[in-house]
C-alpha cells in the first residue's frame, strides 16, 4: 500500500465521528441528472470521493467529486433550481463529459463496487461478464466469464482482491482478480440470488434471493451455512455488522430483518419503508443501520437497543421491541440507490432524480 494511501487512511480513523442515537451522521446525497430511466446502479468509493454509475446502454460511468466541485457543480445547479445546494449533482454541464467513460459490456451494467482503495471497480452486466476497471489507468484489465445468466450483483471483499458475485442463473460465485475462473461456485438458492455480502472476517459470503430466503456460505468449502427464512418477498440489499454478529436484510416490500447470525434468528424486523429497501449499510462502529428505499427516503435506526439486547429481556417482552426508527430523511424525487459509510462516518448516498414524483 502506498505511503500516502495509508497515511490519509489513518487520518481518516482518528478524525471518524462517534455516532449514536443522539449523535447522527452528516449525510451527502449524490444526485443523478437526466437519465431517462437508464441508471441501474450506483456505487461510492469508500471514501466518498469517487461515485459509478452503472447504465442500461452498456456503459459504465465514473465522477471524481473533487473535480466535478471544481468545473461543473456550479453550472448544473443554475439549471435546477429545485434541487438543494448542498447536494451535489452528477451530469454534463457546457458540454464537457464530467466523467469517465469505460465502455466494454454488451449489456445493461447492474451492479458496480469499488475496492477498498478505490484504485479498481468491478461491473456486472446482463452480458452474464463481470469486468475489472483501473481508475488510475481508466481501462478495462480483465473479463471474468463463468455465468451463464445475467450478473445481478457484484462486491469486492473487505480485503480487496477477492470478490463474489451473484446471478440470474441461481448462483454465486466466488473470484480472484488475477484468476479468469471462478474460485467456488455457491449452489442451492432456488431461483435468482439477486445480492451478494461478505462477512468482515472474510470467511463467508451471504446471499439473498428471489426464492425469499437468505443464505450464509463458507468460502472454504463452499457449504451453505446458513438459511435464513422470514421475507415475503425477493430479498434485494444486506449488510454486515462491524461486529460480524448480525446481518441486516432488505426485501421488496420495504422489510428489513435483523439477523443473529450464530443461531439464525431474526432477531428484529424493522418496518417502516413503504417500497423495495435497495440499499443497506451499518456505520463503522456498528450502532446505527441506515437503508435506502425505492420510496425516495434514507432512514436510519438505532441497533444498539435491541441486537444487544439480554436474552432474558427479550423473553419478558415478548420480542415485541422494535429497532427504533430514528430520524427519515426524505428527497424530494429520488430514490436512494446506493449508501456507504465512509471511514470517518460520513453517510453517502446515491440515487436518479425521478420525474414522476
Amino acid at each position: 500500500m502506498p505511503t500516502e494511501v495509508e497515511q490519509s487512511i489513518l487520518e481518516d480513523l482518528r478524525n471518524r465521528v462517534q455516532l449514536s442515537s443522539t449523535a447522527l451522521p452528516s449525510v451527502s446525497f449524490y444526485t443523478f441528472l437526466n437519465t431517462h430511466n437508464g441508471l441501474n446502479c450506483a456505487s461510492i468509493s469508500h471514501d466518498g470521493s469517487l461515485v459509478a454509475g452503472g447504465f442500461s446502454d452498456s456503459s459504465l460511468k465514473m465522477w471524481d467529486m473533487s473535480k466535478l466541485g471544481q468545473q461543473n457543480v456550479t453550472s448544473s445547479m443554475q439549471g435546477d433550481n429545485d434541487l438543494a445546494p448542498t447536494e451535489q449533482i452528477l451530469g454534463t454541464s457546457g458540454g464537457k463529459r464530467s466523467y469517465t467513460l469505460f465502455q466494454g459490456h454488451s449489456g445493461p451494467v447492474y451492479s458496480a463496487t469499488f475496492s477498498p482503495l478505490g484504485d479498481f471497480i468491478l461491473s456486472s452486466s446482463a452480458d452474464s461478464t463481470i469486468r475489472l476497471w483501473s481508475t488510475k489507468l481508466n481501462a478495462n484489465l480483465v473479463c471474468y466469464k463463468g455465468h451463464n445468466y445475467p450478473v445481478w450483483d457484484v462486491q469486492f471483499s473487505p480485503v480487496g482482491h477477492y470478490f463474489a458475485s451473484s446471478s440470474h442463473d441461481r448462483t454465486a460465485r466466488i473470484w480472484s482478480m488475477d484468476r479468469i475462473q471462478p474460485l467456488r461456485i455457491m449452489a442451492g438458492h432456488l431461483s435468482d440470488v439477486d445480492c451478494v455480502e461478505w462477512h468482515i472476517n472474510c470467511n463467508y459470503i451471504a446471499t439473498g434471493s428471489s426464492d425469499k430466503t437468505v443464505r450464509l456460505w463458507d468460502i472454504q468449502s463452499g457449504e451453505c451455512v446458513r438459511i435464513f427464512i422470514g421475507h415475503r418477498s425477493m430479498v434485494l440489499s444486506l449488510a454486515m455488522s462491524p461486529d460480524g454478529q448480525y446481518m441486516a436484510s432488505g426485501d421488496e416490500d420495504g422489510m428489513i430483518m435483523m439477523w443473529d447470525l450464530s443461531s439464525g434468528r431474526c432477531v428484529m424486523p424493522l418496518m417502516g419503508h413503504m417500497s423495495c429497501v435497495w440499499s443497506l449499510a451499518f456505520s463503522c462502529e456498528g450502532s446505527l443501520l441506515a437503508s435506502g428505499s425505492a420510496d425516495c427516503t434514507v432512514k436510519l435506526w438505532d441497533v444498539t437497543t435491541s441486537a444487544k439486547m439480554p436474552k432474558s429481556e427479550e423473553s419478558k417482552s415478548g420480542n415485541t421491541c422494535r429497532l427504533r426508527s430514528l430520524k427519515t430523511l426524505p428527497t424530494k424525487s429520488t430514490p436512494v440507490y446506493s449508501l456507504r459509510f465512509s471511514r470517518r462516518n460520513l453517510l453517502f448516498a446515491a440515487g436518479a432524480l425521478s420525474k414522476s414524483g
